[in-house]
């Protein structure tokens, strides 16, 4: 089933386009990974598919009555307040204990249920952050960079628990990254931005791209081979053949 379709679509931003002629799809139950360098548009794209950006040009189609769960890239809490885990979980709409306790447990972090915000580690605010995602059974799960800020063991770690999330829910995932080793393990389908798609498909197809290895190098072939696992997803590469002719270097 398809749940996101945007066509043709430009977004811009203070007048200035920050994508352009832009065609994506994400369907239930694949994990979808979009990478670029810095400005490339990445998060721009996300928050497009959320609702908070309007398109300038094109189409946005959504599955009807679609639920969407996100993941940012970090949560800034006053070191001050005090605020549970199990507060923070229903905030803004109440749960009930039952419903905490199990996205806590979904999320692998069952024991942090009365635990203070402020007192968590990075990947244990992570898995947090990503029980409240899951308190909604959404059909598409958004995660903005978020292992941001943790190890190789720990990113790895929090990629392996949205694995079985996909598996669990039968929901798709959209991710924003730019840790190349573990998102080419975990991804189903790759997307390279560049203000435009420079090129999209499976890992691997993808890793030795012309496109990709323009935007980051030639050198990423080792931890492909290390970490890629065989997916059952066939994409060719496909390349920007938009008007504007810009390459993605």
């Amino acid at each position: 089933m398809r749940l996101v379709t945007i066509t043709n679509a430009t977004i811009r931003h203070s007048g200035a386009p920050v994508l352009r002629n832009i065609n994506f799809h994400i369907d239930r139950g694949e994990i979808v990974t979009v990478l670029g360098p810095n400005g490339s548009g990445k998060s721009t794209l996300l928050r497009t598919i959320i609702g908070a950006l309007g398109l300038s040009d094109g189409a946005i189609e959504k599955a009807p009555d679609l639920l969407i769960g996100y993941v940012p890239q970090k949560l800034h809490i006053d070191p001050t307040l005090p605020l549970t885990v199990r507060r923070f979980l229903s905030l803004p709409r109440r749960v009930d204990d039952a419903e905490a306790h199990s996205a806590l447990a979904e999320a692998g972090v069952p024991g942090l249920y009365d635990r203070q915000m402020t007192g968590l580690s990075g990947g244990q605010t992570q898995r947090v952050l990503l029980a409240r995602a899951l308190l909604s059974r959404p059909d598409l799960l958004i995660l903005d960079e978020a292992t941001q800020g943790l190890d190789q063991q720990g990113s790895a770690s929090f990629y392996q628990k949205i694995e079985e999330v996909r598996t669990e829910l039968g929901c798709a995932i959209l991710m924003v990254s730019h840790e190349l080793h573990v998102v080419m393990a975990a991804s189903d389908r790759v997307i390279c931005l560049n203000g435009h798609v420079c090129c999209e498909g499976a890992p691997a197809q993808v890793a030795s791209a012309p496109e990709y290895r323009a935007l980051f190098g030639t050198d990423t072939q080792g931890t492909l081979a290390l970490y890629r696992h065989d997916h059952d997803h066939s994409h060719d590469c496909v390349q920007d053949h938009s008007s504007d002719g810009q390459s993605s270097a």
